[in-house]
Parts: structure tokens; C-alpha cells; sequence
């Protein structure tokens, strides 16, 4: 399943007033496809994300689904920054809580579950709790959850921003492994414009707040993809072509004092 975001526009709320977030954003995924989202910190990528997984209502414009097909599987799963465990539960039982909710026994679901704890190198401390664990260990763990849901489009907000470069190295080509395995649509929020290009079939370039869409560049990368990608020639080119566009937005809103 793909998506459209049709002129989706944004703003909360505030003392003074409507703070606009987001300004007519456009821009479509098809199915299967892995699109990254960059842009200046604060612009509104994260609320990009909860508009599309119907946390939040814009209040201009719309997001169209496609290829509703009825089945059970969730419409989408969102990994946060902040992974999103509870803290009264152990790893193994928050990575079946999707399961749990969908009426799922508590033998089975945990037997799925082991499969994606497993996988993300969590099997020694799947009885552990998140307070025992590390900021990267809980980072996996939600993510593992995430894919355990099943969702027919993986919304992510810099599932990796708070790991160590090993780690993220490591995890990178892990996640890639895992959608292509799982064929998720996937929408990845980042500020990071090498993993965008690592990952990403397209990398959707953001202006500052509002956020708009400023470029639409598509990865001159086939599949699949290892880490000494980064290193091609077009690769390190299309970096710098992104980061010019995204060092004058930096700039506004450095300027503007947002």
C-alpha cells in the first residue's frame, strides 16, 4: 500500500496565536517504496508523520491511501525517538503488545515476538525491563515492535539518532534486510542526509517552518545496499547537493530565531 499527501497543512496553537507547522505539503510513495523526509530541525517532520498515521488532523488537505484491502494487518505503525516502551513491561511482552491488542494468546504472541527480539540482538534480555536496558536496546526493541505489527506502511522518526555510529552502521543494514523481507512501505524521518541516501529510495528535502517540499530527489542507488555505498562518486555529489539546500534553511531559521 502507498500513500498520498495532498497540500497537507498544519499549525497549533499558541499563546500568541496559529504557529503554522506545515504549508501545502505534497508528495506520494508507492507501494513497497522506502522514502526518507529531511529538513531543519523543528520543521515538522514529526507532525508530517502523526498526520499520516491520523494522530493529528490537518487543517488543510488530505493524506489518500491506496490499495485498501481489508485485511487485518494495522494501516501503519510508527517507531518514535524515544522507542515508546512501557515501563512496567518486559522487552519480550512490549514487542507482542501490537499481538496482545489484536486478541493474540499470550504463548503465541510471545513466540512471534522471540523471532524479532532475536533478530535485533535483544534474545539475552528479553525478560529485562527498559530501565535495564541501554537507549540503543530499547531503540531496538521498538522498532522490533514495530515490525512484529505488520503494518502496511512503517513510519519512523529517527529511530537511530541516539546510537553510537557502530551501532547505526549495524542497524542500518539490518533494517534494510528486514524491509526487504517484510515489503512495508516505509516513511523515515531523519537528519542525517548519508543515511537518508543509504536508505532511501527518494530523500524528500524540507524547507524550514512551515515545512514545504522543497526537493524531491530520487537515489541513484539499486538494491541491495551495503554501508560503502555512501562512498560512490553520485552518492557523495548528491550529499552535497542536499546539504547546499539544507544549509540555506538552516540559515533562515537560525536567522529567524525559530
Amino acid at each position: 500500500m502507498g500513500f498520498l499527501c495532498r497540500r497537507v497543512s498544519h499549525a497549533f496553537r499558541g499563546a500568541a496565536g496559529a504557529v503554522p507547522t506545515l504549508d501545502g505539503v505534497s508528495f506520494a510513495a508507492a507501494e513497497h517504496e522506502f522514502v526518507c523526509l529531511v529538513g531543519p530541525s523543528g520543521c515538522g517532520k514529526t507532525t508530517l508523520l502523526k498526520v499520516i498515521a491520523s494522530l493529528i488532523v490537518p487543517v488543510a488537505g488530505e493524506v489518500v491511501f491506496t490499495e485498501r484491502d481489508g485485511n487485518e494487518r494495522p494501516l501503519t505503525a510508527m517507531v518514535f525517538q524515544d522507542h515508546g516502551l512501557f515501563p512496567w513491561m518486559s522487552v519480550i511482552d512490549n514487542v507482542a503488545f501490537c499481538l496482545e491488542m489484536r486478541g493474540v494468546g499470550r504463548r503465541e504472541r510471545r513466540e512471534r515476538a522471540r523471532v524479532f527480539v532475536d533478530r535485533f540482538g535483544l534474545g539475552a534480555f528479553a525478560d529485562r525491563y527498559p530501565a535495564e536496558l541501554s537507549t540503543g536496546m530499547r531503540q531496538r526493541a521498538g522498532i522490533a515492535r514495530a515490525f512484529l505489527a505488520n503494518p502496511r506502511i512503517l513510519l519512523m522518526d529517527e529511530p537511530f539518532g541516539a546510537l553510537d555510529a557502530q551501532a547505526k552502521a549495524i542497524l542500518q543494514e539490518e533494517l534494510l534486510r528486514l524491509w526487504r523481507a517484510e515489503s512495508q512501505t516505509v516513511l523515515y524521518v531523519t537528519h542525517d542526509i548519508e543515511e537518508a541516501l543509504l536508505l532511501g529510495d527518494r530523500v524528500i528535502v524540507l524547507s524550514g517552518r512551515p515545512a514545504r517540499v522543497l526537493e524531491d530527489v530520487a537515489v541513484p542507488l539499486g538494491r541491495p545496499r551495503s554501508l560503502p555505498d555512501r562512498d560512490r562518486p553520485e552518492v557523495i555529489e548528491l550529499k552535497w547537493k542536499i546539504w547546499k539546500t539544507l544549509e540555506t534553511e538552516v540559515r533562515k531559521t537560525l536567522d529567524s530565531g525559530v
